[in-house]
């Protein structure tokens, strides 16, 4: 039996008035937290909390490990673009094992340290998946002491049978490029989910988890996203599913499904459900919004990397107001440049004023605060996730409110969703273990790791550019592409209107 107690600490408590509890104890038990006045068994690790708050760990509930080496290297661009130069298949960027460990281990040092307990990583693998390279990533993740749901977010569909126009725009030559289908078929991809839940899910102790990922419903076949359906069904595991996050994928809904929107076309397949995490949702109308709330679907709501795009801005309080889950996540570091759950709190807590002039719509700092936590542990599918009851996974942060974030303390909870940076975390503990303290990682030798990390990526930057430089011929067309979805008439805008009038 392992035992920890937290001894003088305030716990979060975000239905207080105060947002906090008077100064008590909390005992850990192994990895698990235990009701108030529980015994505390001999020899317990004792951990002084001076007076400071205890929370649940923050949950990242959508993120790509698969480019944490490339912060900084794009500018912003539309999503259909910048994808071009995220993840392109080409061989030029097959990883080796090694590298794909400390690409993954790089988010997990930057979580750890502030206080991002899980991740709910929709892994990309280009050029394609293989077992080692999804066993690195889910090694580090084992390794770092994190809590991770891995997923393998490959399309199986060519991209002219994804994006609207391309067999208009692209020459005739292009063409026959676009028109080839990935190298792995539906079969290939379901023999990796096999490996990946067989071996992967539930390993470490419970703390790695499997989920399935369609990557989104027009890049992969009907029949493809029903047997991932069936996978998630039979382990009770997420779905990921990237919808409506550009105006181009609302146009898409017209050329491809016969004006479905994404989200119906998806209910009509009857995939829709509440193992379902719906990823950025931004161009939804009224209906998909009901659909989403009447399947139990949850939302992952990713402000920073919405505005890095350009994506727009989603309609929050619609969502919350029909009591579809949310949460919240940075989605990668290329397009946030920063893995960083803090700062995508503060994001959601002010981008929204934008959406309307009544203030009393505009989310509150306790509502983004949920997601972060109680949404993300939702999302994820393990109960008690997120907060602080009895039974629930020992995920904990504990957060130095001496401070210049609570200096002075109005109220905790706006200052830790629109002051906090991540700097005043103290301690990360995922399932009753410490695994940062003191602005370090202390489950791995981050110092070796991070100095491996620097002269492998660094090397790496020379490949980086030649990739950037072998899909450059598409740039154009794919600019033709975004700007004729642009000047559709979608019956919505997400965006900010143009003129000064």
């Amino acid at each position: 039996m392992t035992a920890t107690l937290f001894r003088n600490v305030h716990l979060l408590d975000l239905d207080a008035p105060e947002g906090m509890s008077s100064a008590t104890d909390l005992l850990v038990l192994d990895g698990r937290m235990t009701a108030p006045g529980a015994p505390v068994p001999d020899g317990a690790t004792v951990i002084d909390g001076k007076g400071d708050l205890l929370m649940p760990g923050l949950v990242n509930a959508h993120f790509h490990s698969s480019v944490n080496h490339m912060k900084g290297r794009l500018p912003c661009l539309p999503l259909e673009l910048f994808m071009l130069y995220e993840s392109p298949a080409l061989e030029t960027l097959r990883p080796t094992p090694r590298q794909a460990y400390l690409r993954t281990m790089l988010g997990c040092i930057e979580m750890l340290r502030l206080g991002t307990t899980a991740v709910m990583d929709d892994c990309f693998f280009v050029p394609e998946p293989t077992p080692e390279i999804i066993d690195s990533v889910a090694q580090a993740y084992a390794d770092s002491g994190i809590r991770a749901t891995l997923a393998l977010d490959e399309p199986e569909l060519s991209e002219l049978e994804k994006l609207p126009f391309l067999d208009r725009l692209a020459p005739e030559a292009m063409q026959v490029k676009l028109a080839r289908r990935p190298k792995l078929t539906a079969t290939d991809l379901l023999a990796l989910y096999d490996h990946l839940v067989t071996r992967w899910h539930g390993a470490a102790g419970g703390r790695i988890g499997a989920a399935v990922s369609c990557s989104a419903p027009q890049r992969v076949s009907m029949d493809y996203f029903a047997a991932l359906d069936r996978i998630s069904r039979a382990h009770d595991l997420p779905v990921f599913a990237h919808m409506l996050e550009t105006r181009l994928q609302r146009v898409l809904g017209y050329e491809k499904f016969g004006g479905r929107s994404l989200v119906r076309y998806t209910h009509d397949l009857g995939l829709l459900s509440e193992r379902m995490q719906v990823i950025h949702a931004i161009w939804v109308d009224e209906v998909d919004l009901d659909l989403i709330a009447e399947t139990g679907a949850n939302v992952a709501h990713n402000p920073i990397s919405n505005l890095r795009l350009g994506s727009g801005v989603m309609p929050l309080r619609e969502m919350l107001d029909r009591g579809i889950p949310v949460a919240l996540g940075v989605d990668e570091a290329i397009a946030d440049d920063a893995i960083n759950m803090w700062s995508v709190m503060k994001t959601a807590g002010m981008i929204h004023t934008l959406s309307g002039d009544d203030p009393d719509l505009w989310p509150s700092a306790r509502e983004v605060l949920r997601a972060a936590t109680v949404g993300g542990g939702h999302a994820m599918r393990r109960p008690g996730l997120g907060t602080l009851a009895p039974g629930a996974p020992a995920d904990l942060v504990l957060v130095d409110l001496s401070t210049l974030a609570f200096l002075p303390m109005n109220d905790v909870v706006r200052q830790l969703v629109h002051v906090e940076t991540g700097s005043s975390v103290r301690l990360t503990m995922v399932a009753g273990r410490v695994v940062a303290e003191g602005g370090q990682v202390t489950s791995v030798d981050e110092t070796a790791l991070l100095a491996e990390a620097r002269e492998v990526f660094t090397g790496l930057a020379p490949v980086l550019r030649r990739a950037a430089d072998e899909v450059a011929d598409l740039l154009p067309v794919y600019r033709a592409m975004h700007d004729r979805a642009v000047a559709r008439d979608v019956g919505m805008t997400r965006k900010l209107r143009k003129g000064l009038a």
